[in-house]
């Protein structure tokens, strides 16, 4: 139990410590740039994002902790744990793009390659832990929003 501990908090630092290092992208063009973007009336406030998201990354940290509690040495351990890691850098990327390069088209690419491993990983998790699976449909069903409300940026500022 001890052991499951450590792991689900080194997985909770991780996906904090990716989580505010996109942030500095993020924090780069949301009092400028994306102010002045058009929304979709379904746009959620800015104050928002920030709690929803460390709330997710925790999520995410105890998810991956329990399926790495499981051992390594496991082939489906490691698989859901590689879908895990690469879906991470695509949830950063993201950030990078969209904020970044002000590029809400190429972002949306992203997300959706963002959404397809989010899916594998749930599906993968779910091999290894049903409460790991359970417990990222949350992240998922945000990236959904999240997709809608880029392709919306996307349509409404050609």
């Amino acid at each position: 139990m001890k052991k499951k501990i450590v792991y689900i908090a080194i997985c909770i630092v991780i996906c904090l410590l990716i989580g505010f290092l996109s942030s500095f992208a993020t924090q780069s063009s949301v009092n400028d740039w994306y102010v002045a973007l058009n929304k979709p009336s379904f746009n959620p406030p800015n104050e928002i994002f920030a709690p929803v998201w460390s709330v997710l990354y925790i999520l995410m940290g105890v998810s991956a902790g329990i399926v790495w509690s499981k051992g390594f040495h496991h082939v489906w351990v490691k698989t859901a744990l590689y879908h895990f890691g690469f879906q991470l850098l695509l949830n950063a990327l993201w950030s990078i793009v969209f904020f970044g390069l002000k590029n809400p088209f190429l972002a949306l690419l992203v997300i959706i390659g963002l959404l397809s491993l989010i899916m594998l990983t749930i599906r993968w998790f779910k091999v290894v832990s049903k409460l790991a699976a359970y417990l990222l449909i949350p992240y998922l069903l945000w990236v959904c929003f999240a997709a809608l409300l880029n392709y919306k940026i996307w349509e409404l500022n050609p």
